[in-house]
């Protein structure tokens, strides 16, 4: 289609939409003007007008021949807003992030030539994927919860992710307090953000995952983003000796409380509570414990009901309340490889902790494993880096 007027503007589609202003004094029947100085200012816009099937991962780019761009707007049917940086001599503006797939977008671009103003327009839409790749979870994600220093951000996606790094490059944290922080991969479908060292407490983080029209791999792209806040508690930080069978916990550097516990009785690697720095995970009231790999009738079987458990490992290992070993605490360890505390110090224990408090013990012969609930933190920091696909 081409629209002529008094200055010769032209705007055509194809592999771009292109305006052409003609600087002139008159008009003529064919339209294309007396050219008063021989110049012709073009402005494409890529992709063209009436393009289709667009690949959501490429470029919106404007580019004016002569004369400067003033304002390109880009609205879309649906998702993200799409911005976009302008060169240095306003000659050329492009897209700085990338397109909703199945979506329609119009990009609208007004510069000036010659004093005079111009303005070109492209209308396309994106290509719909056979495959899509989005979030299906984010931890933390309870509303308004505070969670601890040590708190991991925990992403699971809906498929497995063929590129890597394209997705990771859409991942984007960033909280008040400044700390150096590294994604590592942990399957084909997980990645998890870890600090080099502990989150200032009393902030909040934003995290964002820019993934609308990313090229996650084997024919897959992104669909939507993903902003959320997540914010961080008091530092709160429990310290205990299994072998001296006694746990502090501080608040903010202030101790609140040291508390008798009875452990794992170390007859079997099961019934040994791990060492090394774990995070808290989660906590139930009543839960229900049930020896690992075992069935009524065998020996060493059990299941008890338990008031005030408080997990910190994915091998079955909680604070909770045990009556019954009241009198050891402090001075035995009899647990199946829980730490068992007095009934008012396991509630008061359950009612002040936030997913993501560390929990440092020592003592034992049996290390907890980095993979083992959230004790990312027994990585060091130089290997756990090698995890991202960006390293």
């Amino acid at each position: 289609m081409s629209v002529k007027g008094r200055f010769g503007l032209a705007v055509t589609g194809g592999a771009g939409a292109v305006l052409v202003l003609v600087s002139g004094c008159s008009g003529s029947d064919d339209g294309k003007g007396e050219l008063a100085s021989g110049r012709e200012s073009t402005v494409t816009i890529t992709p063209g007008n009436g393009a289709a099937s667009v690949k959501p991962d490429g470029p919106i780019e404007v580019r004016a021949s002569d004369g400067t761009l003033e304002n390109v707007t880009v609205q879309g049917s649906k998702g993200a807003t799409v911005t976009g940086r302008l060169s240095a001599d306003r000659k050329q503006w492009r897209s700085d992030r990338t397109l909703v797939p199945g979506a329609t977008y119009t990009v609208t671009a007004q510069g000036k030539s010659d004093g005079k103003q111009i303005s070109a327009t492209s209308r396309f839409t994106t290509l719909k994927p056979s495959k899509t790749l989005s979030v299906v979870d984010v931890t933390p994600n309870l509303k308004g919860e505070k969670v601890g220093v040590g708190m991991p951000i925990i992403l699971r996606f809906n498929r497995a992710v063929t590129d890597k790094a394209a997705v990771e490059r859409a991942l984007k944290v960033t909280p008040d307090k400044p700390v150096e922080g590294a994604w590592r991969w942990v399957g084909s479908d997980q990645v998890i953000y870890r600090t080099k060292t502990y989150w200032q407490p009393h902030q909040k983080i934003r995290f964002q995952a820019a993934l609308a029209g990313v090229n996650a791999g084997g024919g897959a792209y992104g669909t939507k983003d993903v902003d959320e806040t997540i914010t961080i508690g008091a530092k709160q930080i429990t310290t205990g000796s299994i072998s001296g069978h006694h746990m502090t916990v501080r608040r903010d550097g202030r101790k609140l409380r040291t508390i008798p516990f009875s452990a794992g009785n170390g007859q079997t690697r099961e019934f040994t509570t791990t060492s090394g720095v774990h995070l808290l995970m989660g906590k139930e009231n009543p839960v229900t414990m049930v020896s690992p790999g075992r069935k009524p009738g065998d020996p060493g079987y059990y299941k008890t009901v338990v008031n005030y458990g408080v997990r910190f490992s994915n091998s079955g290992e909680y604070t909770h309340s045990m009556p019954s070993t009241v009198g050891v605490q402090g001075s035995a360890n009899v647990s199946h490889g829980c730490l068992n505390l007095s009934p008012s110090n396991a509630k008061w224990y359950y009612d002040i902790m936030q997913r993501g408090d560390v929990l440092k013990l020592t003592g034992s012969d049996r290390e907890v494993e980095p993979d083992n609930g959230w004790s990312y933190w027994q990585m060091p920091w130089s290997k756990w880096k090698k995890g991202s696909a960006l390293s």
